[in-house]
């Protein structure tokens, strides 16, 4: 008799997903909110996987996995810079990051890169020099590029993030950010700090803006579309294989 009960409360356990997997991932909000996010549900009813995301970064992401505190990594970018915004983000914390010679990539998506004002900003247009200088500081004034005669706050994601850093490289040709640039800890924080700016300026991810734009409103520019992915050690097994299965095919 009791091991006829015994039977049945571990069939009650397992009936209700209590001994269900569970993936731990730390990275870039961007991924988190593009990608993964959307389709919990529908991973979980796939691979039995309940996913834990610990929306960090990019660098911190790859920080956790390399030093083993997490199995996968969501980034915002390709490997190569999804490694410097690791060694930027380890560097913030006084750490030296080794990496090793055996990550790998697993694009997951893609996400467009938006260029942002203030709402009340009449310009609705800016040119990729227009950009750059706006951001490496050359142009300090709305009105030299069409606007009002307000100053220019360049708002962009602290280092180890990916989308300041995706922006400097697409835009600005690896150049400096402008002295006094506004660093904010988050994608969502950009569209925050220029909702509150009237003269600010900013590159945020699209999703963000199409689930709460603020006061903040999109401008026409040059397009920028970044990869979006999960980084292993090695390859995947287990949870983290079934996962990363599936977001791919999808």
């Amino acid at each position: 008799m009791k091991s006829a009960k015994l039977g049945l409360v571990l069939l009650a356990v397992l009936t209700t997903g209590a001994w269900a997997e569970t993936l731990e991932i730390s990275g870039g909000t961007t991924p988190q909110k593009e990608v993964v996010e959307p389709k919990l549900e529908a991973i979980k009813a796939a691979t039995g996987v309940d996913i834990k995301f610990n929306g960090v970064g990019t660098g911190n992401g790859m920080v956790a996995l390399i030093e083993g505190k997490v199995p996968v990594a969501a980034v915002g970018d390709v490997l190569p810079d999804a490694i410097e915004a690791g060694k930027k983000a380890a560097k913030n914390e006084g750490k030296e990051l080794k990496v090793p010679g055996n990550l790998v990539y697993h694009q997951i998506g893609k996400d467009e890169q938006v260029i942002i004002v203030n709402k009340s900003n009449p310009v609705s247009a800016l040119n990729k020099a227009q950009l750059k200088d706006i951001a490496t500081g050359k142009v300090t004034n709305w009105k030299e590029v069409g606007g009002p005669d307000l100053p220019i706050k360049v708002i962009v994601t602290k280092p180890g993030l990916a989308p300041g850093q995706f922006f400097q490289k697409t835009f600005m040709d690896g150049a400096p950010y402008v002295q006094g640039a506004t660093e904010v800890q988050s994608p969502r924080e950009v569209i925050t700090w220029v909702s509150r700016s009237p003269g600010g300026f900013g590159a945020a991810a699209d999703v963000h803006m199409k689930s709460n734009p603020g006061d903040a409103k999109v401008v026409k520019a040059p397009a920028a579309v970044r990869t979006l992915g999960l980084v292993t050690v090695g390859e995947p097994t287990g949870a983290a294989k079934k996962v990363i299965d599936f977001l791919k095919t999808k």
